[in-house]
């Protein structure tokens, strides 16, 4: 047959073909940049962690992660009011930094088991921005929780609001940390939903271990060791 019957197929053009898009974003410095970065850009952050000199935001993420922390440990601990309002936040700002050092080892390994190429430097720069993200929802929600504590005696009813509080903030916060391990590969980080609830575990176990946080106590830190699901359960004995 002739060859005009049977013609080439033209060449592919390789630049035509659809490429990933990497977004070029301003770096990040300060801890209010830091702030609006992380609520109106996230993925800033993670842009600003792959060049040098992200410590800088590393320790303003963790700045805003504590400063958050302690003014919503004030409103929890203005239900009880005495020592409460100097315990709770000292408590929730350690139980915070605590359980995410506790699980960062884990987050480097999962992170690497699902294919990201991230650093370990950067994969706490990851866990400082969802602590930090968490901590300033858990702002948002401190006037609602104030009127609460000043219109209630519920010990129960207040526990139950901060948990849905607490649940909402950590829920943004591990979407803002998938979302950004998903900007170092085309891989999606499964094996990090699983590190998810391995910290959630630990954070409502800290909650426990460093309780009370809402009620009076005679000791700072409880004389008895308790998993978190025994300590509800008892709660809502006593509220019977």
């Amino acid at each position: 047959m002739s060859s005009e019957l049977t013609p080439n197929p033209p060449p592919i053009d390789v630049a035509a073909e659809p490429q990933i898009a990497v977004q070029n974003y301003p770096p990040v410095h300060g801890i209010i940049p830091a702030v609006e970065a992380i609520l109106r850009e996230p993925g800033r952050i993670g842009a600003t962690l792959r060049e040098r000199g992200h410590g800088r935001l590393i320790l303003a993420l963790l700045s805003v992660a504590v400063f958050c922390a302690i003014v919503y440990g004030l409103v929890v601990g203005t239900f009880s009011a005495g020592q409460q309002l100097w315990a709770a936040p000292l408590k929730v700002a350690v139980g915070l930094l605590i359980s995410g050092l506790i699980c960062l080892p884990s987050l480097y390994i999962f992170s690497c088991l699902s294919g990201s190429p991230v650093r370990l430097a950067q994969v706490f720069g990851f866990l400082a921005g969802l602590l930090a993200l968490s901590a300033i929802l858990l702002i948002g929600f401190a006037p609602v929780a104030w009127v609460f504590s000043a219109s209630t005696e519920s010990v129960a009813g207040m526990g139950a609001l901060h948990l849905l509080f607490w649940i909402v903030a950590t829920w943004f916060g591990l979407r803002f940390l998938i979302g950004s391990l998903r900007q170092f590969g085309p891989k999606s980080p499964e094996a990090v939903k699983v590190w998810a609830i391995i910290f959630i575990l630990v954070q409502l176990q800290m909650m426990t271990a460093l309780r009370p946080l809402i009620g009076k106590s005679d000791t700072f830190f409880p004389q008895e060791k308790k998993f978190f699901i025994a300590h509800w359960v008892d709660c809502m004995r006593k509220r019977k």
